[in-house]
């Protein structure tokens, strides 16, 4: 089930996102993953609309939005490739027409999986807080179309 988040799910949210961090950015080093959790916690978090994935009463996944911002799409590394990624990004795109999000470029199957569900590169850059190269990425709705002004008429 998909659901707003609580106050109660911050340990939980935290967790996945530390534990899912570290497996999936191993080229960042690990402490910096544990020195961010209060920043996460404090900061992050309550700036976002978060929403989780919960089964048999244990969330297995978030993601967080600020505006039209993918801020955070997370999966417990033992939950991976049971569709949960996939559900929480379709939410996502329900809530909202335009989606952009950053991802290492290092990330590769988070590049892949972006790509898959429509997200095409639009920039690239460095991380500011790890020097990392990154992807900047968007994706714009099915159905939406672009409004071009016609010159000379």
């Amino acid at each position: 089930m998909i659901r707003q988040a609580t106050p109660d799910d911050t340990d939980a949210i935290l967790d996945v996102w530390l534990l899912a961090s570290l497996q999936a950015h191993d080229f960042v080093p690990a402490a910096f993953w544990w020195q961010q959790q209060e920043q996460m916690r404090a900061r992050y978090l309550p700036a976002a609309e978060v929403w989780v994935c919960e089964r048999e009463g244990e969330i297995q996944g978030f993601i967080a939005l600020v505006d039209d911002y993918l801020a955070a799409l997370f999966v417990r590394p033992d939950c991976q490739q049971n569709g949960i990624g996939k559900a929480l990004l379709a939410m996502a795109k329900r809530l909202r027409q335009r989606l952009s999000l950053k991802v290492f470029s290092e990330n590769d199957i988070a590049v892949h999986f972006y790509r898959q569900h429509g997200f095409a590169i639009t920039d690239e850059g460095t991380d500011p807080a790890t020097g990392q190269p990154e992807l900047c990425m968007g994706y714009q709705g099915e159905g939406k179309q672009k409004i071009f002004k016609l010159s000379g008429a």
